[in-house]
């Protein structure tokens, strides 16, 4: 059963969440404010977070860039503000979906299991023979290891978890290093090239898998190009 954070500061709000996603076989957790959802977060380590943005105090905005901070799990913006900067504006800071108020019950919930799904909620990624476990913090194939460092591996996890995705380099930069790191693109063009070296010398075909999208940056392809 995946753990879901809802964050809105209106209890009859979170209350109706609560009524629409238990049924779903989502155990909810219940924060009104930021402060108190950073804190939920540290302490129970949700599967998913749903967002919303107009609460005093720490706005979703903050709570959204303090998120990506402290972890990489799925975040959903669900609020009345759906004007095109706003949604632009939350994608870029660390949403990785947005579903504007009024919703249909259905749509939220598709879209809670998509991200899950993108996320790899049960920690095992694999194409081909090609075995990613986050919880292990293992790369095989063919029951070989392959030795990533801690960024190599959350570079792959994140172009695995989304396959057919293309991610620009800024990205990337976001959701590995951080949406605040002061690091250049051309560190994730080093980190994709040491990933191919290392998983080619294991002769999974990684250069059918791992592709680079000209002018914007990389993406996995489960099937394989050839």
């Amino acid at each position: 059963m995946a753990q879901i954070l809802l964050v809105d500061d209106e209890p009859m709000m979170l209350d109706l969440l609560e009524l629409y996603l238990e049924p779903h076989g989502f155990r909810c957790l219940k924060a009104a404010s930021g402060e108190e959802a950073l804190n939920l977060l540290d302490l129970h380590k949700p599967d998913l977070v749903v967002l919303d943005i107009m609460m005093p105090g720490l706005d979703g905005w903050a709570v959204c860039r303090e998120i990506r901070h402290r972890a990489t799990v799925p975040i959903l913006m669900l609020t009345a503000r759906g004007e095109t900067e706003d949604v632009v504006k939350g994608l870029r800071i660390g949403a990785d979906d947005y579903l504007i108020k009024p919703f249909e019950e259905e749509e939220l919930v598709a879209r809670l299991h998509a991200l899950l799904r993108r996320a790899g909620t049960a920690g095992i990624l694999e194409t081909a023979g090609l075995v990613y476990s986050r919880d292990s913090f293992t790369l095989t194939y063919g029951k070989k290891p392959i030795r990533l460092t801690p960024k190599e591996f959350a570079l792959l996890g994140k172009l695995m978890g989304e396959p057919d995705r293309v991610f620009s380099r800024d990205s990337l930069l976001g959701h590995v290093w951080g949406w605040d790191a002061e690091t250049e693109g051309r560190t994730v063009d080093s980190h994709v090239r040491n990933i191919r070296e290392k998983i080619r010398h294991s002769d999974f075909p990684i250069d059918h898998h791992l592709l680079t999208v000209r002018g914007i940056g990389y993406k996995w392809s489960e099937k394989g190009i050839y």
